[in-house]
């Protein structure tokens, strides 16, 4: 008789609420300059962020997708998509847009559960997003490394957990450091794959980007 293996508890569904932060598109992807055959740069972080949302809203378990940025223009695409727009009052950096809002969330739905996420995922695939959520569930926060291991793409707050973004530079250390549990990262690259320098986008290329980064790269040379 084979003996029987135990097996993971279920996990319960959850409706996901994610958080994407925006900077101004002027002052957008800067270490890109010349990637993409002189595409501004601008258009490239917009094209990059629409294909993060609409991958997004496309996941199964996401109920909303809140864009926090104080740009009009990526406001009214990004909204276009049907994200709802929040805009960046503290206009103090990633972290402090994103705990804004994560708190105008929670102001609405203190039951919310919140997932921050990248705006520059241009290869980000719903289905890989839906693993991570679904792992993400087990913890009351959680984070996923980048695909340079060193900072971080996503992380998560269960309904009562506070979210405690510390984003930027080595930030997997911070989360690490900060008690969210990391996130096996097998599987879901294009969860990982942000886009700062040429050889991000390089590599985003070769994953498949979504439909607006292709057509404006669509016969431009990438450096």
């Amino acid at each position: 008789m084979v003996p029987m293996q135990p097996t993971q508890p279920p996990v319960t569904p959850v409706a996901w609420t994610l958080l994407i932060p925006l900077k101004p598109l002027s002052r957008a992807k800067s270490r890109l300059s010349g990637a993409a055959d002189g595409t501004p740069l601008p258009r490239l972080a917009l094209a990059f962020a629409q294909d993060t949302v609409q991958a997004a809203l496309a996941c199964e378990p996401v109920r909303n997708v809140v864009v926090v940025t104080d740009d009009p223009q990526a406001g009214r695409a990004l909204a276009a998509l049907g994200a709802r727009i929040v805009p960046d009052e503290p206009a103090d950096g990633l972290n402090a847009a994103l705990s804004h809002g994560a708190d105008a969330v929670r102001s609405a739905d203190s039951g919310a559960a919140l997932a921050a996420l990248n705006a520059d995922l241009p290869a980000l695939r719903p289905e890989e997003l839906h693993r991570v959520l679904n792992a993400a569930s087990r913890y009351s926060r959680a984070f996923l490394p980048d695909a340079a291991e060193i900072g971080t793409t996503f992380l998560s707050a269960v309904p009562g957990a506070a979210l405690e973004p510390a984003f930027g530079g080595r930030s997997r250390a911070r989360h690490r450091a900060s008690g969210a549990r990391e996130i096996a990262a097998r599987g879901v690259e294009s969860v990982r794959q942000d886009v700062d320098t040429p050889a991000d986008l390089r590599a985003a290329l070769k994953l498949g980007v979504g439909e607006f980064t292709s057509a404006l790269l669509a016969g431009r040379a990438v450096c």
